[in-house]
């Protein structure tokens, strides 16, 4: 699942693996979730150690009775000079990168940013570590809008490079399911759970 919505969120900001906490309504997001989760049992139960996912997963492991464990694999994507920024201070102070990112999107555009490959093969390996680590059971991981699109589009084929074609909101829960060997996608960015005043569109991170 992403993490509740942050402060950052709330602003329009590019977060990355800078770390705002969560907002007031992200707390409430978290607080649902954990309702919903309440009473399932998970044989892992990992987050991304930024506090904005790490926050979202102690009110859940709350509802769970679990603590989660810090996983800095799964962290977002570090995105260098942009973070910190809004679209349009980016706009104005990197036009070059910019026009090359609103052209078509890609991590590579990013000065001094991680890059698509260096993310992709980090989520892809913590994803298969967990997947050693789990044979059974259900694994909740609490995580970034960026980390869940590489995930999701590692089983669809295609590399993300900072295309989002899948809606990933605060709080929403996706689901992968390994069936006969084969990974699959169950669901995308259920927000069933929330309140409709706590469902929120706002970008990635």
């Amino acid at each position: 699942m992403r993490h509740g919505q942050s402060t950052w969120n709330q602003q329009h900001r590019i977060q990355g693996q800078l770390d705002p906490p969560l907002s007031d309504e992200g707390r409430q997001q978290a607080a649902l979730v954990g309702a919903r989760l309440g009473g399932r049992r998970f044989a892992g139960f990992y987050t991304s150690d930024l506090k904005r996912a790490f926050e979202t997963a102690q009110v859940i492991g709350a509802s769970l009775g679990l603590a989660p464990e810090p996983n800095e694999s799964i962290r977002e994507i570090f995105l260098g000079a942009w973070e910190g920024l809004r679209t349009e201070e980016i706009a104005d102070r990197f036009p070059e990168a910019w026009a090359c990112w609103v052209e078509e999107p890609d991590w590579d555009c990013v000065p001094q940013g991680e890059g698509a490959a260096m993310f992709d093969a980090r989520v892809g390996s913590a994803l298969e570590q967990m997947l050693v680590r789990h044979p059974h059971g259900d694994v909740l991981v609490v995580t970034h809008g960026g980390v869940i699109q590489v995930a999701l589009h590692r089983i669809v084929g295609h590399p993300s490079r900072g295309l989002f074609p899948f809606k990933i909101q605060n709080a929403s829960i996706s689901v992968i399911e390994k069936r006969d060997g084969r990974m699959v996608i169950g669901g995308v960015n259920d927000v069933g759970h929330l309140e409709p005043t706590l469902v929120n569109d706002v970008g990635p991170g």
